[in-house]
């Protein structure tokens, strides 16, 4: 976006010159209830008190805002229209020690960036929430915005008599006039800090931990979302899984909680899943679910929670110095996440949902022409934008497992506990670490941060065997293959498992296990010599490092015969996830995929792998299938699908499951018959609740399909007059097979800046509708034509949503595929980070015609 970007350059430049002793920022939002022109901004009055190295040097300090009233630097009024640009503060002269006193009118957002004000349609209550990350805290108040310039934070709120307001640190006192007065806070970097006002519904909770030298702690809890979301609010499951968190991480970090109280604000319209701001955590309210779900939703949400917790050490305590080490904080509290979930919490599958969704995440990203390291070169902010990604996330995960596997878990842990007490409330780079875990470890970390931090890619490990003339192997070996754009072939530590049946009918076990180091082209494994032929090899078996895992022929048609049988839901999950990965890959035709899905999904135990499998059987449907195939494979994986609905039990996570996946399948005139039925309640699946959100759920096809028109779904909305059925019902709408739906649907997102940030991601998610082809076909032109000018003249949330959710995906066509390639060949000198995006959208299409192409050749076999 115009003049909003800060370059690594400039933010090293600034952090080598000042140092922050402090921020007093004072919000007024009482205009929040206001209404028309009068409710669009808000005044910040920020004291920032600074050093400079250099006195006499110059620097500037962030302001995004419509206006400045006064900026006052070390007592000298200085001229608002000569020193602001719209993005900048100038200050010369800088003093040893200086003062700066800005003025603003600020502008509440729509688009959740800043200050997003959101207005509930349900009883026209208006709720405000802040989120920054990486840089839009210079939305709200005047700052020096990066990461490595922390500084104690005092807030003060005046917001309208009677709404609560939450900051970092703990309200002082009771509000006066509507004025709030918070805690200084620790040191800590501009964009975790963090207001949250409105007439929140708030439950509170208190945590208390005795030490073993018999100090005590004492953390309040509090959880909060809207008023309207009060009656689905579960606050007791919220604060079980805060608590055990809490437990987990003072056991295994040896460093009390540091930032005194711990709210979990549930925000409506947020962009993200949450964030770590201390002492204030920011939820998307969906989290608060307003109908059944399955366990893994809740899963997921536990999850969430501990990562976020994961962050007040990683990331809040200590925060990277620049952006290129985002890793440090992401990878840890995702990895952390996932160990806490499994130590702490009755999800103790955890680890498996991790295997089968969040590296099947990192493995897309690792194979995107953007992949970079997990320590990335990141220029400014939009690259720091666009690398919140499945690197910086789910392979720095990955990759901190096989850590632990390869140092030990002591050793790994001890180094945390040292990299907290050296760096508190300061700022490191990767070198900070290693050193670190070095010293608990004592391995020299140098090689392995090369291979596993600081190149990009992804390998594959694949089996290969012989056997004697009596079946036993003669030779087991793993081999490692890299991509010709990323040839590094790294260290991997791995369990290779042998799997077998006792008799024709049990079940496929493992009888046969080694670790091995594997490393270059070829490894061996001796200690598997001599044993009887398995069934099945699988490599990383129990999931141990991060790679793309392949089979050798006789595994493959194992599994192809006897996925079902095997036992083990950590090994049937990674056989499930590398056999998606060989159908991303070109090598499974998609028919093939969809055969084993609907064979043998139904016995799936796990309901985190089985709902995966759900979205990708239809992605292999409506990306991999071959074009004149389609339509018998959605019919034939529509009539599986139905047919495991009715045996699932009554009542089950796994009937919900395959509800909810028949929904999205369901197209011809029976199927949509009996969604009807179940919307009208003429029809009935023992067991099935058909509540509001399902309703919903069941809603789009129908409207997709013409059977569901406006006044229906407007019918709906009178049932469900709340901000979720809002979103649902615009979701709807531009689902409708109509081109005047479709093309009121495009204007309202690419060429008006009217609607909210969610209002925007429905109305893109009901537009793009598999088998409404014809009627997208014109929006191939108009989509490369409307890049450039959404990107420039948009906020880069809402057009990184835009250029992402509308690229011609549902035109797996080598005409797209041009179209793609001659916007980039014409326009070298758009953003990078804008290339970036439809590059990413490029290549997947470029993958979906080489599937296709596969399936096609397998169709055409005799």
């Amino acid at each position: 976006m115009p003049g909003e970007n800060l370059s690594r350059d400039e933010a090293r430049e600034r952090g080598r010159l000042l140092s922050v002793d402090a921020y007093d920022v004072a919000l007024d939002v009482r205009s929040a209830v206001a209404s028309g022109a009068d409710a669009e901004t808000f005044r910040s009055r920020t004291t920032l008190r600074f050093r400079c190295a250099e006195p006499g040097a110059s620097a500037f300090a962030d302001l995004l805002a419509p206006s400045v009233t006064s900026v006052t630097l070390n007592g000298r009024e200085l001229d608002p229209a000569a020193v602001f640009d719209g993005t900048r503060i100038a200050l010369d002269s800088l003093a040893a020690e200086n003062t700066l006193v800005v003025d603003a009118q600020c502008a509440y957002s729509r688009t959740g960036e800043g200050l997003h004000r959101f207005v509930d349609p349900e009883d026209g209550e208006v709720y405000l929430y802040t989120q920054y990350e990486p840089a839009d805290s210079r939305r709200v108040f005047a700052n020096f915005e990066q990461p490595d310039l922390k500084a104690p934070f005092t807030f003060e709120v005046t917001a309208p008599e009677g709404w609560r307001v939450l900051s970092n640190g703990a309200q002082e006192g009771e509000a006066e006039g509507g004025r709030h007065r918070f805690a200084v806070t620790r040191p800590i970097s501009t964009y975790i800090t963090a207001v949250v006002a409105g007439p929140y519904h708030y439950v509170s909770d208190t945590y208390r931990r005795t030490f073993e030298d018999g100090t005590e702690l004492e953390i309040p809890l509090g959880a909060l979302c809207r008023k309207g979301l009060a009656k689905h609010f579960d606050a007791d499951d919220i604060f079980t899984v805060t608590k055990q968190g809490l437990d987990f991480f003072h056991d295994h970090f040896d460093f009390p909680y540091p930032f005194g109280k711990y709210d979990s604000a549930f925000v409506p319209e947020y962009n993200l899943g949450a964030m770590e701001n201390p002492g204030c955590v920011t939820f998307r309210e969906e989290y608060i679910f307003r109908g059944k779900v399955t366990e893994a939703s809740y899963e997921g949400r536990a999850n969430v929670i501990l990562h976020e917790m994961a962050h007040m050490w990683f990331g809040d305590l200590v925060t990277m110095q620049w952006w290129d080490d985002l890793w440090l904080k992401e990878s840890y509290a995702d990895f952390m996440g996932a160990f806490a979930l499994v130590g702490a919490t009755r999800f103790t599958n955890g680890w498996i949902t991790f295997a089968n969704r969040r590296k099947s995440w990192a493995y897309r990203a690792d194979q995107l022409p953007s992949t970079h390291p997990v320590t990335a070169d990141i220029r400014d902010l939009e690259d720091a934008k666009l690398n919140f990604d499945g690197i910086t996330y789910a392979k720095g995960a990955a990759v901190l497992k096989q850590l632990v596997a390869y140092v030990g878990q002591d050793a790994f842990l001890e180094g945390a506990r040292r990299y907290f007490k050296r760096h508190a409330y300061s700022n490191t780079r990767l070198t900070d670490l290693l050193a670190v875990l070095e010293e608990t470890s004592g391995r020299d970390l140098a090689a392995w941060s090369r291979a596993w931090l600081e190149t990009a890619g992804v390998n594959s490990l694949t089996p290969q065997v012989t056997y004697d003339a009596q079946d036993r192997i003669t030779e087991l070996s793993v081999l490692q293959e890299a991509a010709p754009s990323h040839p590094q072939l790294r260290p991997h530590r791995v369990a290779v498992g042998l799997y077998r049946r006792q008799d024709a009918d049990s079940a496929l076990v493992r009888y046969a296990r080694a670790e091995v180091d594997v490393s270059g082209p070829r490894t061996t494994v001796p200690e598997l010599a001599g044993l009887e032929r398995p069934e099945l090899v699988l490599v990383n078996d129990e999931d141990l490092t991060y790679a793309k895992i392949r089979f050798d022929e006789g595994s493959l048609a194992a599994l192809r015969a006897r996925l079902g049988d095997l036992a083990d839901p950590m090994a049937r999950a990674l056989c499930w996830a590398a056999l998606w990965g060989l159908t991303r890959d070109g090598l499974m035709p998609a028919r093939d995929y969809l055969d084993l899905v609907r064979r043998f999904a139904g016995r799936e135990t796990d309901i985190g792998v089985l709902q995966s499998l759900h979205g990708q059987a239809q992605t292999a449907l409506e990306q991999y299938s071959a074009p004149e195939g389609q339509e018998r494979a959605a019919r034939e994986l529509a009539e599986g699908t139905l047919h495991e609905l009715r045996l699932a039990p009554p009542g089950s996570d796994h009937q919900l499951a395959w509800a909810r996946h028949f929904i999205a399948l369901a197209a011809s005139p029976a199927d949509l018959q009996l969604l009807q039925g179940l919307l009208e309640g003429t029809a009935k699946i023992d067991g099935l609740d058909v509540d509001q959100e399902l309703r919903w759920t069941i809603l789009e096809p129908l409207a997709a399909h013409g059977v569901a028109d406006e006044t229906v779904i407007a019918a709906e909305l009178a049932r469900d007059n709340t901000a979720s059925g809002r979103r649902h019902q615009v979701r709807c709408l531009a689902a409708r097979p109509s081109a005047e739906v479709k093309a009121q649907a495009w204007a309202q997102v690419v060429e008006s800046d009217a609607l909210s940030n969610a209002l925007v991601e429905a109305t893109i998610a009901g537009f793009a509708q598999f088998g409404q082809r014809e009627l997208l076909a014109p929006y191939l032109p108009r989509y490369f034509a409307a890049i450039e000018g959404v990107w420039r003249e948009r906020s880069i949330e809402i057009a990184m949503e835009v250029v992402r959710g509308l690229f011609p995906s549902w035109l797996v066509e080598q005409a797209t595929l041009d179209a793609a390639d001659g916007w980039l060949d014409g326009h070298p000198q758009a953003a990078p980070a804008l290339r970036r995006l439809v590059l990413e959208k490029r290549d997947d299409l470029a993958r979906a015609l080489r599937a296709q192409a596969c399936d096609e050749a397998a169709g055409a076999r005799p």
